[in-house]
């Protein structure tokens, strides 16, 4: 399809003013995936010393990646150092949160069926990195890492959001976690859950706008739970399918009571028994 030359002039400027330069968006998937292997899939690695090369391989992809974004090379191999310095703390805090599901999801019998199938677990890991990055204050690459994370998953985390120890997303389909929310330890998620803002205006954009929720906190399927001064208080059980914009006092359990009817169909009234 033939365009004029005055809009190709356009669409040329308009990509010499982006800022990214070079930035290669599947090269920051390969990183996501290539390093979930290395971290956590044991087939993957023969040797010690074909892990330090794997190591070593995604240690400059990661370099590759923090320099398109980044115009001061020496800033950028800090910002390298810094995420490998805290990759032993994020591993271990994922190894905890594997542990979590193992020990509360009756229908894993192993670690290695959660590493190779529990998107919950994928998507928590797309999170830690991606938040280490976000701390980091590096532009763009976190925010990429989490949407392609989501687009595996169905799973939207922020890479803003505070996450503790021990998560546990479980089936997780449709999860919305927003920027500023805060998430204690022991907190077991359920699919469809949105931990969101009540109102959304760029006026709001460095203000607290998603709930907080406690410790050994767990949320059922479809609940809803909005603003950054809602608080779910430690160890609440919250029910399907609620809407929550206020505070709820801890050791709560919250639910929407539904009134389900059923009735014996064998003894229809006659004016509905015909046949067509």
């Amino acid at each position: 399809m033939e365009k004029s030359d005055d809009f190709i002039e356009k669409v040329f400027k308009k990509k010499q003013q982006n800022s990214l330069g070079f930035f290669d968006k599947n090269e920051a998937e390969i990183f996501v995936e290539e390093l979930y292997k290395v971290l956590f899939l044991p087939q993957s690695v023969n040797t010690q010393e074909q892990l330090e090369k794997d190591f070593t391989r995604l240690r400059k992809i990661l370099l590759n990646l923090i320099n398109s974004i980044i115009e001061d090379k020496t800033l950028s191999e800090k910002h390298v150092d810094q995420f490998s310095e805290a990759l032993p703390r994020l591993y271990e805090m994922l190894t905890v949160d594997a542990e979590a599901i193992l020990e509360f999801d009756p229908a894993t019998e192993s670690l290695e069926e959660i590493l190779l199938s529990y998107p919950g677990f994928f998507a928590t890991y797309g999170y830690r990195i991606s938040h280490q990055l976000w701390n980091q204050r590096i532009k763009i690459l976190p925010r990429i890492i989490s949407e392609y994370t989501h687009s595996k998953t169905g799973i939207d985390i922020h890479p803003g959001a505070e996450i503790g120890e021990h998560f546990f997303i479980d089936h997780g389909t449709g999860i919305v976690i927003g920027e500023t929310t805060v998430i204690g330890n022991h907190v077991k998620i359920y699919q469809g859950v949105t931990l969101g803002a009540l109102h959304v205006s760029k006026e709001k954009a460095n203000q607290k706008r998603h709930p907080n929720i406690e410790d050994h906190v767990i949320i059922y399927s479809g609940a809803t739970i909005l603003g950054g001064d809602t608080t779910i208080g430690r160890e609440s059980i919250i029910g399907g399918n609620v809407w929550i914009t206020q505070d709820v006092p801890s050791h709560s359990l919250v639910y929407h009571k539904s009134e389900i009817k059923i009735k014996d169909n064998s003894s229809l009234p006659e004016s509905l028994t015909f046949v067509i």
